[in-house]
């Protein structure tokens, strides 16, 4: 096998914008009058946003506020801080334009909706990604495998041999569903080791070789 395609996830393993996300969860849902903690918030890293609301709106008291407002406001918050900058994960860039170089087509696949995503990647050099599919992009979101078949198909790989790359365990297991090899980088949440699934503490430990040797 040889490695046609590296797909990545966004949030948590290009940008460390999961910081970003737990500020606005707690503000917004406190000032709702929701208890609601970090910890809260690391329950749901790696969710699509729908399923997302869902846990936020059983918090609060009903009639307090429409789903759809409570989605509208908590992404339209993250989109502002995203929109004044972004933290890239150690080693991001390094490994992006290295696939870059060595001519290795990379996808970004993410659970944020696409205004996100391109406030996010806004403070990123332009075209290190072939193909971009955003949450609100699929019918099914992570640990669905939709996302990332979707990515593959639209690349015109076999993802079977591609490599995703994720700090999740929703996304995770969603690479695994779609058969691809999985390069786990947690920050915020643990993942166990399975078949075709290598766990690293950062992306500084990879290169373009040592991914290609993955799938050998």
């Amino acid at each position: 096998m040889t490695l046609q395609a590296v797909l990545w996830d966004m949030d948590g393993t290009l940008v460390d914008s999961e910081p970003v996300w737990a500020r606005v969860q707690i503000e917004l849902l406190t000032s709702l009058g929701a208890t609601w903690t970090e910890e809260d918030c690391m329950t749901l890293v790696g969710s699509d946003l729908a399923d997302a609301v869902k846990v936020w709106m059983a918090q609060l008291r009903p009639g307090v506020i429409e789903a759809e407002e409570l989605a509208g406001r908590m992404y339209g918050e993250v989109v502002r801080a995203l929109k004044e900058g972004v933290v890239l994960r150690p080693g991001a860039l390094e490994l992006l334009t290295g696939l870059k170089a060595a001519g290795i087509p990379c996808g970004l696949v993410s659970a944020s909706y696409r205004v996100m995503v391109d406030a996010a990647l806004s403070h990123l050099p332009p075209d290190l990604f072939d193909v971009i599919v955003a949450g609100d992009e699929v019918g099914n979101g992570k640990p669905h495998p939709e996302p990332y078949l979707t990515a593959a198909a639209e690349l015109g790989v076999d993802v079977t041999q591609c490599v995703v790359i994720e700090d999740s365990l929703t996304g995770a297991q969603a690479g695994t569903a779609a058969g691809a090899f999985v390069v786990a980088v947690p920050q915020w949440v643990t993942i166990p080791v399975a078949p075709r699934r290598l766990v690293v503490q950062s992306l500084e430990q990879l290169t373009p070789d040592a991914l290609r040797d993955l799938l050998h």
